[in-house]
């Protein structure tokens, strides 16, 4: 096995740990979201994610993710909300002002 060789299998198995973690991430994402909604009587529309970079977190480096989500308060309306999280760790949830459905 020659140096390209080593390179080549650090390169694929980075790349597999970097696919693996951020599908563990958006997995989060959605079930954290899926109870959100649920506790506040919201419906989940759609999640989506805005972006991903390396970030140091408590002295730890990991991924810092936006995901945007849509939900609807009362099922004729749709509104956009944000997820901020590190690595798993849910920093902040924004949603705009919504109609709150009595029912």
């Amino acid at each position: 096995m020659n140096l390209f060789d080593v390179l080549l299998l650090v390169l694929l198995c980075a790349g597999a740990a970097f696919f693996w973690r951020i599908r563990t991430i958006s997995e989060c994402a959605n079930q954290y979201l899926q109870r959100y909604c649920e506790q506040q009587r919201l419906q989940l529309v759609s999640v989506a994610r805005k972006t991903t970079r390396p970030m140091l977190y408590r002295g730890k480096l990991d991924w810092r993710s936006e995901f945007l989500f849509e939900f609807s308060s009362t099922g004729d309306d749709c509104y956009q909300g944000t997820l901020l999280l590190n690595g798993l760790t849910v920093i902040k949830t924004e949603t705009p002002p919504h109609r709150i459905n009595t029912h």
